[in-house]
């Protein structure tokens, strides 16, 4: 994956920056990102627009998105009736949806109404219409969740795309179909697929909203935000602070307009979540199936119990709480969470990246006028990645690791936009020094992924790392020829160093105490002090 992606990473964006200067960064291509149409278009015609994109496009843009999209539906698709009934837990509430409506609204594990899933039915009601339409199968249940990820993939393009460059979306595109956990729940049955997908949407919708201030699009942003909801409670709120950050930054209206369609937003995104609860809730008990995962047979039991708070206390029933430093049953608690043996592999890749473009793209964008695009960008998926992975992190309760499939929009859109943006700067040191250090550490962190599985396929290791270390003095410019050898012992010393320095930090916080850090400090501080007294 990562040898794929640093190739579209130097290709793409090569071309991609062709079309924006560098003084052209956070601005949009055009006022409204879309090419004006002509009063009628033949079918003809309306295929050649499909197939070449906008008129403004380079020609290798659309046919690039096309095969993008392409291949990570064939990469969903393939193969995917071995994956069987999948979750067999929510195949068996899609076959009770094709056999009754009342199963079908309330989300029933079994056609007789006796009890529901512990979810809310919004996921379900795509996979059971599917079902009723083309018979039940494990395709009919799973090809709408692998369709569900291409519309993601094209939807994190589609909002990269628009205020950076084609090869910036491409890329963040690229990020998102080969992100390992992505790769997996889009070709499963749980309800992260669709709620992925609807978050995706939620993100475009503010991009869109932030460009002129439209009240429109932001309510439907945060509508998308409370079917969300229904479709996995509690957790689809996590992106809704970052959404709301970045159109009270950066949309280009009075602070009280803001306030007032932020609350407009708030109320709708209520509304779009809580329909289904009130209704629910307004029938009786003995009409309705009991409310699985509740204790009482009450909904506001499981939102704020089961599928809410509970998740981050670890009071939920049937929770083992991780535990600060601890191994319980749903892993180690703390900052290293995402980067532990459990979640690394799955999402971790491109983590160290993302943070690292993040920091250095709002560092870059710090200073400039508050409706900077670039900056608002950042803020919109950089507050995604910090809360929901922040959240992920701590959460003391139930918490499998493939919930941070979450995360992988975010990082997608991070890694794409602060590229592109260093690209567009790569004229400057700085610019320079901060790209050589993102792909050094990618590769580092790559091997030390690859070295947790040592049997599988070994060879990969020195490969990716080599790649990495030899692509510094191309990214480097002028300052890097000739220091081939030089690049390759510091990398090697600092690659070590930093591994024996991970493998101790996290040595020493599953351990539960911080004294052997502190002492560290403590040392390191006198030690300064002296010296810089006797200098």
């Amino acid at each position: 994956m990562l040898i794929i992606i640093e190739y579209m990473a130097i290709t793409t964006l090569q071309r991609g920056t062709e079309e924006h200067s560098p003084t052209d960064l956070g601005t949009a291509p055009t006022e409204t990102g879309l090419e004006p149409r002509t009063q009628s278009w033949r079918p003809a015609e309306r295929l050649r627009a499909i197939a070449r994109g906008r008129a403004s496009d380079p020609a290798w843009v659309r046919p690039a998105l096309l095969v993008l999209l392409g291949v990570t539906a064939i990469l969903y698709l393939w193969d995917l009736g071995a994956s069987g009934w999948a979750n067999s837990f929510y195949s068996a509430a899609v076959q009770a949806g094709t056999k009754s409506w009342k199963a079908f609204f309330f989300g029933s594990s079994d056609s007789s109404n006796f009890i529901t899933v512990d979810k809310p039915p919004a996921a379900l009601w795509v996979m059971e219409i599917s079902a009723r339409i083309f018979g039940l199968s494990s395709w009919s249940i799973l090809v709408p969740q692998a369709l569900e990820g291409v519309a993601a993939v094209a939807v994190v393009y589609a909002t990269v795309r628009r205020w950076s460059s084609a090869g910036a979306g491409l890329l963040a595109g690229a990020v998102m179909a080969l992100t390992p956990v992505a790769a997996l729940m889009f070709r499963y049955n749980n309800p992260d697929a669709l709620l992925v997908l609807l978050l995706c949407g939620a993100a475009y919708s503010t991009t869109r909203a932030i460009e002129k201030a439209s009240t429109r699009w932001l309510i439907l942003a945060f509508s998308l935000v409370g079917l969300g909801f229904i479709t996995k409670m509690m957790q689809a709120f996590l992106v809704a602070p970052a959404l709301a950050g970045a159109y009270f930054l950066a949309a280009p209206t009075a602070f009280w307009q803001r306030l007032r369609q932020l609350v407009a937003a708030g109320a709708a995104m209520v509304v779009s979540a809580g329909w289904w609860v009130v209704v629910v809730m307004a029938v009786p008990a003995a009409d309705r199936p009991y409310i699985g995962g509740s204790q009482d047979n009450s909904l506001w039991n499981l939102i704020f119990g089961y599928n809410g708070f509970g998740r981050l206390t670890g009071s939920e029933s049937g929770s083992v709480g991780g535990g600060t430093g601890t191994s319980g049953r749903w892993g180690p608690t703390g900052l290293t969470r995402l980067f532990g043996s459990e979640m690394g592999s799955q999402i971790s890749w491109l983590l160290p990246a993302a943070l690292l473009l993040l920091a250095v793209g709002l560092v870059m964008t710090w200073r400039r006028a508050r409706t900077d695009r670039t900056r608002a960008a950042l803020v919109l998926w950089g507050g995604w990645l910090v809360v929901t992975g922040l959240v992920f992190s701590l959460a003391q309760g139930i918490i499998h690791p493939y919930y941070t499939v979450a995360l992988a929009p975010a990082i997608a859109a991070i890694v794409g936009i602060g590229t592109w943006a260093l690209w567009s700067r790569r004229s400057a040191l700085w610019a320079r020094l901060a790209m050589a250090a993102t792909v050094l550490a990618t590769s580092a962190w790559s091997v030390v992924l690859l070295d947790r599985v040592p049997t599988w396929h070994p060879e990969l290791r020195p490969v990716i790392l080599a790649a990495g270390v030899l692509e510094i003095p191309k990214l480097l410019g002028p300052l890097g020829h000739g220091i081939h050898g030089q690049i390759l012992l510091g990398s090697v010393l600092s690659g070590v160093g930093a591994y024996v320095s991970v493998r101790f930090l996290v040595k020493y916080f599953q351990t539960r105490t911080l004294t052997p850090f502190a002492i560290y400090c403590v040392l390191f501080g006198a030690a300064s002090i002296i010296y810089l007294s006797v200098k």
